[in-house]
């Protein structure tokens, strides 16, 4: 005799089907995910816009002047707060007879200050200057390292200025987030961020891998004489169209041609 099968309950009939399985998702596909969540721009928006940063400069430079890598630290260093074009004034004459940590140490604090008056913090940035080359030439051998945790290190060096040499000298793929940088990234929602280090780190998950090196430069040409603070100059923006800031007053790109030819940028940078 045949006996009677037992009866499942609700709860072990739902258990004994067998779940469908979930779609897979590809990591390429979770990179864009994630991607989207950082920045309000698609792949392709992304790639065009630094396509056209690259057009108009190929080849951008920084517009601190100097020498070698010592001097590059040094103008960085006396940079914060102050402009470019005060430091450069200040270094020039200082860079002819101290481009190196031994000249810097024998010039002394009082000496150096007199060359860089003219900058914000003076004092205080004299002083940095002068134990930054004491810390090369007793850590280092003399040599600026091409490592941020060393270049940290470093009286007066924080996480910027060592993006600034890593990017600049050592051709690294930093992001050195400054003012112009910050204010970009938040107002046409580039990478938002609350801060330059949040910043910083959604700017290098954003922009695409092949323009990440000159990155940094463009932008900060880019806001400085363009996406400017208190009044963005759109009608000169090559990615007004591109463009997703809530207060920009045109869709109309300008000429995509080189800075050098436009007429609207400086060309000593």
């Amino acid at each position: 005799m045949e006996k009677p099968k037992p009866k499942l309950s609700p709860k072990s009939r739902n258990s004994s089907k067998i779940a469908p399985p979930r779609p897979k998702t590809s990591s390429a596909t979770a990179r864009r995910s994630r991607k989207s969540a950082l920045t309000a721009y698609s792949e392709d928006e992304l790639n065009e816009m630094f396509r056209r940063f690259e057009v108009q400069r190929p080849e951008p430079k920084g517009e601190l002047e100097h020498v070698n890598v010592f001097t590059l630290l040094v103008a960085v260093v006396l940079s914060a707060q102050a402009t470019d074009a005060g430091v450069n004034k200040a270094t020039r004459a200082l860079f002819k007879i101290a481009d190196t940590p031994e000249k810097m140490l024998a010039l002394g604090e009082e000496k150096l200050g007199g060359y860089i008056r003219t900058i914000g913090l003076w004092r205080n940035k004299a002083k940095n200057v002068i134990l930054l080359s004491q810390a090369l030439l007793h850590d280092y051998g003399g040599e600026v390292p091409g490592d941020r945790d060393a270049l940290v290190k470093l009286p007066g060096v924080g996480r910027k200025t060592a993006n600034v040499v890593l990017n600049m000298f050592f051709r690294q793929p930093t992001m050195a987030v400054d003012t112009h940088i910050f204010r970009i990234a938040n107002r046409i929602l580039l990478a938002p961020g609350k801060n330059v280090d949040e910043v910083e780190q959604n700017l290098l998950k954003v922009i695409p891998e092949q323009y990440l090196l000159h990155a940094h430069h463009w932008l900060i040409l880019h806001g400085r004489y363009v996406c400017k603070a208190r009044k963005p100059d759109c009608e000169r923006c090559v990615i007004a169209d591109i463009c997703k800031a809530p207060e920009k007053t045109t869709d109309i790109p300008a000429p995509l041609v080189p800075w050098e030819e436009s007429g609207l940028l400086p060309t000593s940078s």
